[in-house]
This record gives structure tokens, sequence and C-alpha cells, in this order.
């Protein structure tokens, strides 16, 4: 088995939650929201070196807080870059090649042990595993141009959710070249490498915390699962 990783993305500001704190440090039942995200991969059986890519000003912040709550979860520390991929990028600068690595948002904290662990195998057989979920309600697209809109069949489209799990040696052979606009996430730039993208099924309960609404969700979330998910 080849050793695991994974990056913990955690450069937001938190804008959409309101207020000056960013919401990788929101309180959360009773932590920070980045603490609960990085004991999940801790809980996994296998172990798995955790990478957090902070903004380089937040190191210190980050660094009170872990001692202001005894938080001993062992982690590196990588600094973030100007877009998330930048981000990415640094974060892969720790991770050895041969290697499987997963590319987490720092701000997910309800993503389930299972889901993880999928993650992992699929990505050691098939070389990425991404997961995804359907979409529930209606959908339509709107012309950027005319603003006309038209239906589209919900069946043929799926959500992305992280963690994004690749084998190292090609996920930081990409990571080299200089970033675009369409790289949206790290399935597509793996994708636009050349490589097929492996789905797996995602979790309904993996949900980003961007919005008052979202906590007020993982709160009924993370109470009817015990303590996490999975």
């Amino acid at each position: 088995m080849r050793s695991r990783y994974a990056i913990l993305v955690a450069g937001g500001k938190g804008r959409r939650m309101g207020g000056n704190v960013p919401k990788q440090f929101i309180m959360w039942q009773g932590r920070p929201v980045l603490m609960h995200t990085i004991d999940r991969f801790a809980l996994l059986s296998n172990p798995v070196k955790v990478i957090v890519v902070l903004p380089a000003d937040e190191h210190d912040y980050w660094r009170e807080l872990a001692r202001e709550f005894a938080f001993n979860t062992p982690h590196d520390l990588a600094v973030g870059g100007e877009e998330r991929y930048h981000s990415v990028a640094n974060g892969l600068e720790l991770v050895p090649s041969d290697s499987i690595v997963a590319i987490h948002d720092g701000v997910r904290p309800l993503v389930s042990l299972n889901l993880i662990e999928l993650c992992f195998n699929e990505a050691e057989n098939y070389g990425s595993a991404i997961p995804v979920v359907s979409i529930k309600d209606s959908l339509r697209r709107v012309d950027p141009t005319s603003g006309v809109s038209t239906a589209v069949a919900r069946d043929e489209y799926r959500a992305v959710q992280t963690p994004q799990t690749f084998l190292s040696t090609r996920i930081k052979e990409l990571y080299r070249q200089p970033w675009l606009p369409e790289f949206t996430d790290d399935a597509t730039v793996f994708e636009l490498g050349g490589n097929a993208i492996h789905l797996v099924e995602g979790d309904a309960s993996n949900i980003k915390l961007t919005t008052p609404e979202d906590l007020a969700l993982a709160d009924v979330l993370y109470k009817t699962s015990g303590k996490g998910v999975g």
C-alpha cells in the first residue's frame, strides 16, 4: 500500500459568513472548524499524514489556537498562495512521489471516514477518485449574454465534493504548470492534463461551511450522526 497524505486547503476569508474571522477558524461545536476537519483524517485506521495550507499571515494565529485548545493532532503547515491552485501546489511540495494524496476543503468537517477511505482505495486502483452527489433540484442554464434560460436534465449532472484524491506523481507534475482560469478544482487540473476522472459516490452530509445557514445545517448533521459521520 502506498503512503497516504491529505492536503487540507484552508485559505478562505469567510466573507459570506459575515464577520471578520476566516471561516476555517470559526467556532463550531466547541472548537475551530479546521480542528474538526483535521481530526477526521486522524481517525482513519490506516495512517494519513496531514498537511494544512494556510495564508502565511495566519500561521502564528493558528499555532496560538492550537495551544489554546490543546490541539495536538500531528500535521504540517504549508503557505497558501494567490489562488487555491497555488495553495494546493505548495501543499503538494510536501508530498512525495508514488504516494496517494487527498485534497480536501478545510471547511468540510463532516466528511465521513468511509468516504475518505473509499477515495484512497479507488485512487489506488484508478489513479483518481472524485466524490460526487446527485442533484436534487431542477436545473436551468442561463445564457450569459442574452439571459435566456433553458431547462437541462439534472440526471446528467453531479455536484462535486472533496476529498479529491490522486496518485501523487501525476498530480504533482500537473500542478507545476502555470495557473489557468479553467482550473476550478483539482479534478479539472487532472482532467485537462489528459487524465480520466474516476467518480465515486459522495455523501450528502459532506457539506462545505460557507454561510451561516451551512453552520446551522452542520449542527443538525453533527447531532444526528453522533460525533461526526462514518
